[in-house]
């Protein structure tokens, strides 16, 4: 397979780029395989990916009902992040943040990371003095963090609403290492480097039942016939309830919510930075993709569904979020919007760990924060799947903590799941 290079783009350019090849192979499903992760997001790529590179297992499968990349992984807004300060958050977080700053050389392919800065608002004095304790533990802890006042916010961000907003604007808590990358890029970049390790990618194969016998999953029953596995992993977000009744293992500690995400017509370069504000029950992100539309999104549909279609309450909210913070943007159009499925955990954090089935591994419950951990999830994920134990920076995320009252809650908003991000 090609690996690209300056030299292959004009290479291939004399030939008026007719002659690429495949970035990875649509093969048919073999009848067994050492390890099948069922899932072809940024999760289920990226764990495919690692487990070979990693680990040097060769014989792995990932099967996905639809296309490659059609479930969340393009269906968010794309910010990348390690703001975080619980224990067994942060170490995990920062790791996918330094993932992040070489994956594309990793992967030989551009995924658009953008180091562009996080910017969290700030409208209240006890916001203030709650950003400076979680950001002074992360500097303590080796992430980088800043707290702005409102003039170097204002030299900064030049274009918010300093004058008449509902909640007034006192400063930001800043990540300079955070951005945002491009969605589809981040698929197929795994995709192509897990196909160069003979991972097969078998889309259109909807898995509809799992086969136990032993205590140990042996197979999986797909569209497309019969897969016999040595080990099963689970990175299908949403729809992880799904599975889990399948494999006969009751219910799962998540609810799945839909969140809706938002782009603009384009625009000339207005903001450089990803902004973000949570007052007053009110939660909202906003950033500038490069060609140019307002990509940007704010709380949950507060309703169970599996659906991936949002609607309009949730449009006129966002809207007003928009409308109050940048004011310039009122006139504006929207171009698009939809909805993924998130599957939302008791803590707001995820689940990457073994299950009561002794070859069954589940990577779930990540809430609004599953993009910027599709790297490190990818890496611990293929290690515990490969090393059959969980490595200290994924001990936390097992599902016993809620037994042992041990929960990882970072917003400190208690259990609720649909209050966690």
């Amino acid at each position: 397979m090609t690996r690209y290079s300056a030299w292959s783009v004009f290479k291939n350019g004399l030939s008026g780029h007719k002659n690429w090849g495949r970035a990875w192979r649509d093969p048919e499903p073999k009848t067994e395989y050492d390890v099948v992760i069922v899932g072809a997001g940024l999760h289920g790529l990226a764990t495919a990916y690692y487990l070979a590179k990693n680990h040097g297992v060769k014989n792995i499968a990932v099967v996905e009902k639809g296309w490659l990349g059609g479930g969340n992984a393009g269906r968010n807004t794309t910010i990348v992040r390690s703001n975080y300060m619980m224990p067994g958050n942060r170490d995990f977080y920062e790791h996918s943040l330094e993932l992040w700053e070489n994956l594309s050389h990793d992967l030989n392919y551009n995924v658009m990371f953008s180091q562009r800065s996080h910017i969290s608002l700030l409208h209240t004095p006890a916001a203030r003095d709650g950003a400076a304790r979680r950001y002074n533990t992360m500097r303590l802890t080796g992430t980088d963090a800043e707290i702005w006042d409102l003039d170097t916010l204002k030299r900064e961000v030049p274009h918010l609403n300093y004058n008449s907003a509902r909640f007034p604007i006192m400063g930001a808590a800043v990540q300079r290492r955070a951005g945002s990358a491009r969605h589809d890029a981040v698929a197929w970049g795994y995709a192509r480097g897990a196909d160069q390790h003979g991972v097969d990618i078998i889309q259109n194969c909807e898995v509809t039942g799992v086969t136990r016998e032993g205590g140990k999953v042996t197979s999986l029953e797909t569209s497309r016939g019969t897969i016999k596995a040595g080990k099963v992993g689970f990175a299908v977000a949403g729809n992880s309830s799904r599975l889990w009744s399948m494999a006969g293992l009751g219910k799962l500690p998540i609810e799945t919510h839909k969140l809706q995400a938002f782009v603009s017509e384009p625009l000339k370069p207005l903001l450089d930075q990803v902004v973000v504000f949570g007052v007053g029950g009110a939660h909202f992100y906003i950033s500038q993709s490069d060609k140019g539309g307002m990509v940007f999104g704010g709380d949950l549909d507060w309703y169970k569904s599996y659906a991936q279609r949002g609607n309009l309450p949730i449009v006129q909210d966002v809207a007003e979020c928009a409308t109050s913070i940048m004011p310039c943007l009122g006139r504006v159009r929207l171009l698009r919007h939809w909805s993924g499925v998130m599957d939302m955990s008791m803590d707001g954090a995820p689940f990457i760990c073994k299950t009561p089935v002794d070859n069954l591994y589940l990577n779930a419950g990540w809430n609004y924060g599953g993009f910027k951990a599709s790297p490190a999830s990818g890496w611990h994920f293929a290690d515990l799947i490969a090393n059959d134990r969980a490595g200290r920076k994924i001990e936390h995320f097992n599902l016993q903590r809620f037994e042992r009252g041990v929960n990882i809650d970072e917003r400190g908003a208690g259990p609720d799941p649909k209050l966690h991000g």
